[in-house]
């Protein structure tokens, strides 16, 4: 074990615990804070997503930013049937204002405003706990794998795309993921059914992870930006809540826990 591999530790740490805080006292007070704070990341992650496609370009990210925290600002406050054209009505602007790589644009644009928007109804028909339980699955899954990934190593998962995931990390972070559920479950009442929706969620958040990397991998760039210290931009810290929130909002009929139209 090097000392390199755990050269981001400390900043990582400090980084993570600042947005773990802020991120609780979000959840936690819910209602207009937490709506407008979704907005505003999702367009921040929309602005990094059109910079890295187009870094030449300085004010179409900052349009499509704009645009994407705005749509989504008005679909929080509207009813289900009427909010859903403005989740996609970025992707769609994209298209013309995005100069080249318009189906990776389109494609992670939706994405972030459907992830969002689905956070929130979860936040505000299911309640604190549910959401809750959303993000100690995607944290719980993102430590896992960190401190796994580093201790066992072993095969890589994809090493063309990020080198340092592991088949290691990646199982710790289901069992971890599996753990959480569990008493989840028992602590709902849910069953141990919790256990398997969690696993599904984990590899969600990781596909997450590995779809932005292979975004950076296929543009050249190593962070989507460096907006938080060891963590780079907003897409690198919350692709696996993206994937992990969008698994939810399609199956979400199929739980039972909330429905995007209702």
């Amino acid at each position: 074990m090097t000392q390199r591999n755990w050269s981001d530790l400390a900043p990582r740490m400090a980084s993570g615990v600042a947005m773990v805080l802020i991120g609780l006292a979000l959840i936690w007070v819910g209602g207009n804070w937490f709506r407008i704070s979704l907005a505003l990341i999702s367009g921040g992650m929309v602005w990094e997503l059109a910079r890295m496609i187009a870094p030449e370009n300085k004010m179409m990210p900052l349009q499509m930013g704009g645009i994407a925290a705005l749509c989504l600002a008005l679909a929080l406050y509207l009813p289900g049937g009427l909010a859903l054209p403005f989740l996609l009505a970025p992707s769609m602007v994209g298209i013309s204002l995005v100069p080249h790589r318009r189906t990776m644009f389109l494609t992670f644009c939706a994405m972030i405003l459907l992830s969002g928007y689905g956070m929130v109804r979860l936040r505000d028909d299911q309640g604190i706990i549910w959401l809750g339980w959303l993000v100690a699955v995607v944290v719980v899954t993102d430590i896992a794998g960190y401190f796994a990934g580093r201790m066992i190593g072993g095969p890589k998962f994809w090493p063309r795309v990020s080198p340092k995931k592991t088949w290691s990390g990646t199982i710790a972070g289901w069992i971890a993921a599996a753990v959480v559920g569990i008493i989840f479950g028992i602590w709902t009442g849910e069953g141990i059914q919790m256990a398997g929706i969690s696993v599904a969620l984990s590899m969600a958040s990781q596909m997450g992870d590995m779809a932005e990397s292979a975004a950076k991998r296929r543009v050249g760039v190593k962070d989507s930006s460096n907006l938080i210290p060891g963590h780079g931009g907003l897409l690198d810290r919350f692709d696996g809540m993206l994937g992990a929130s969008l698994m939810l909002l399609i199956t979400g009929p199929w739980t039972g826990l909330f429905f995007i139209v209702g």
